[in-house]
C-alpha cells in the first residue's frame, strides 16, 4: 500500500525482552519503553545526527549511526539513495544491558524510511511484514526485531529464505518487571560463551518448556516459573555476569519468581504475575513481588515495573 510522501516523521521504537529463558533466539517481549526517532529532510544532500539519553557521546553521528544505516538498507532495497535529513534520537533504551536498543535503532530506522517512502501497511500504519523482513536480515536473529516491530509476545522463526513471526497477545494478569543494572554486557561477549553443540537431552528440555511458555504467557501464567527453565545458555553466559545470574538464583529459589536473563543480559527480566485482573503495580499482589525483588537486588539494580506494549514500533505523529 502506498501513500503520499511526508518531509518529516516521528517514530516510537519500544523495547524488547528476548528469549525469555527456554526460548533462545525465538521468543520475544515488548515493553513500555522506547527510542524515539525523529527526522526532516533536506533541501541539501547532507546528513545531521543529534542524540539524547542512553548512548548520547558514545555512539557515531554521521552515516555509521545505527539508524541511518537502517535507513540507508531501506532506500537501498527500492533502489533509492538516502535523501539528507537530519535524525534526532531520544533514546530511553538503555545500551548493552539485553533490552533490544540496537533492535529498536534498527526497526525505528526502517519504520522511518518506510514512511519516507510512502509504504503504509493495509491498516494505514507502519508496512510491518516489510519492515521486519529487512531488520531480521540486519540483525541477523529475529527474537528482538520481531516483538519491537509487532508488539506483544512473538514467537520468531526463519522459514526458508524469510523471516516469519506469531504474534500472540499475552495475559493481562502478567507484569514485566525489569532489574536493569548499572554496568553493560555487549551481545557478541554474551553470544561468544555459548558452546557450539548441545546434547540432545538439553535440546529436548528446552523445546518442551518453550512450548510451555508460549502456554504459560497467554493464558496460563501459574505456569510461568516451570515454564520459564533453561539449559542452553543461561549458566553458560554466567561467568560474563555472575551477580546476574546470582540475582536470578535468589529469586527463583527463595521468592519463587519466573526470573530470567533478558535477551543477551545483563538486565534480569522477571515476569510476575496475580491470580486475576489486570497486572498493576497497583496490585497488592504485584506490590509484594516487586518489594521482593527490590530487597534481593540491592542499590545496584534499576527496578522497573512496565507493561507489555501491545502494537509494537509506531508513528504516533505524522507529518506532511
Amino acid at each position: 500500500m502506498t501513500s503520499p510522501r511526508p518531509r518529516r516523521v516521528s517514530v516510537d521504537a519500544p523495547a524488547t525482552s528476548a528469549n525469555l529463558g527456554p526460548g533462545f533466539d525465538a521468543l520475544g517481549l515488548a515493553v513500555q519503553l522506547y527510542n524515539r526517532f525523529d527526522v526532516s529532510l533536506r533541501e541539501d544532500d547532507e546528513l545531521h545526527v543529534s542524540v539524547t539519553g542512553e548512548g548520547a557521546g558514545d555512539v557515531p553521528l554521521d552515516r555509521r549511526h545505527l539508524v541511518v544505516r537502517a535507513m540507508t538498507e531501506a532506500f537501498d532495497r527500492v533502489g533509492e539513495k538516502l535523501p539528507g535529513l537530519d535524525l534526532r534520537c531520544d533514546n530511553d533504551i538503555p545500551h548493552a544491558r539485553g533490552l533490544g536498543s540496537s533492535s529498536s535503532a534498527i526497526v525505528g530506522g526502517v519504520t522511518v524510511a518506510a514512511a519516507l517512502l510512502g509504504r503504509a501497511g493495509p491498516d494505514g500504519g507502519p508496512d510491518r511484514d516489510w519492515i521486519y523482513q529487512i531488520a531480521a536480515d540486519m540483525e541477523g536473529h529475529p527474537d528482538n526485531v520481531a516483538p519491537c516491530v509487532y508488539g506483544g509476545y512473538t514467537v520468531a522463526y526463519r522459514d526458508d529464505d524469510t523471516w516469519g513471526v506469531a504474534r500472540l497477545t499475552p495475559d493481562e494478569r502478567i507484569l514485566p518487571v525489569l532489574c536493569v543494572p548499572g554496568w553493560k554486557l555487549s551481545t557478541e561477549r554474551a553470544r561468544g560463551l555459548l558452546p557450539e553443540t548441545v546434547s540432545h537431552t538439553d535440546a529436548a528440555f528446552n523445546a518442551g518448556r518453550a512450548a510451555l511458555m508460549t502456554a504459560a504467557v497467554c493464558g496460563q501464567p501459574e505456569s510461568l516459573y516451570s515454564a520459564t527453565r533453561d539449559r542452553l545458555h543461561e549458566s553458560y553466559r554466567s561467568p560474563a555476569m555472575p551477580r546476574t545470574l546470582s540475582l536470578i538464583g535468589d529469586l527463583r529459589e527463595h521468592e519463587k519468581l519466573a526470573a530470567v536473563v533478558s535477551g543477551a543480559g545483563p538486565t534480569v527480566l522477571v515476569l510476575c504475575a496475580i491470580d486475576e485482573g489486570h497486572a498493576d503495580t497497583d496490585s497488592p499482589e504485584i506490590a509484594r513481588q516487586v518489594d521482593s525483588i527490590t530487597r534481593w537486588a540491592g542499590n545496584d539494580w534499576d527496578i522497573r515495573p512496565l507493561h507489555v506494549e501491545p502494537a509494537g514500533v509506531r508513528t504516533p505523529s505524522p507529518h506532511p
